[in-house]
């Protein structure tokens, strides 16, 4: 090696060790501003599907969702309108709007016809979920449940609510509750 070519070499090489030391620090993340957490108000009662989460309520069920701030919680009644479950507002630690893309049952069977059934794999839809985590200081119960909902208006919509009626606070695409 030359003694033209080293200083070119040492300077790659401080260069190389300097980028590595900053790429690998630690980062902060930042809260997001606050902003209204509602963009359109939601409705009190809604369609929902049970996904399942909650103790002692195992199976999927249809029925509907409502926002009962008369008693500061989230309830949820099967087709017949009996009560099944409720979760307090103060309870909920986090929530979040997921939406995942699925294939029907029908596209699955029509998928399996030879030849003809190839158009129907590419089927999808678009489910919707609200997911909610929860810790309930009466009972020491804690978990994670979810609900399936129409569409994407409804979802945002009730996110937003219930987020705000929870005292819940927006770190990204999802709402927390901040450790006081």
């Amino acid at each position: 090696m030359t003694n033209q070519k080293l200083p070119f070499f040492a300077g790659c090489f401080i260069l190389l060790v300097f980028s590595v030391a900053f790429a690998q620090r630690p980062r902060t993340l930042k809260d997001d501003p606050p902003t209204p957490a509602r963009t359109t108000p939601a409705p009190s009662t809604f369609k929902a599907k049970y996904e399942g989460g909650v103790f002692g309520h195992p199976n999927k069920m249809n029925g509907t969702l409502t926002l009962d701030d008369a008693n500061n919680r989230l309830v949820f009644r099967d087709d017949k309108q009996k009560e099944r479950m409720s979760i307090p507002y103060k309870s909920i630690s986090g929530a979040y709007g997921d939406t995942h893309s699925v294939r029907p049952t029908a596209a699955t069977v029509a998928s399996a016809v030879p030849l003809y059934g190839i158009p129907a794999g590419f089927i999808k839809t678009k489910v919707r979920y609200l997911t909610l985590q929860f810790n309930d200081p009466d009972s020491n119960a804690s978990g994670v449940t979810s609900f399936r909902l129409e569409n994407q208006e409804i979802l945002e919509s009730v996110l937003g609510t219930l987020a705000t009626n929870a005292g819940l606070t927006k770190r990204g695409d999802v709402f927390i509750r901040k450790k006081e």
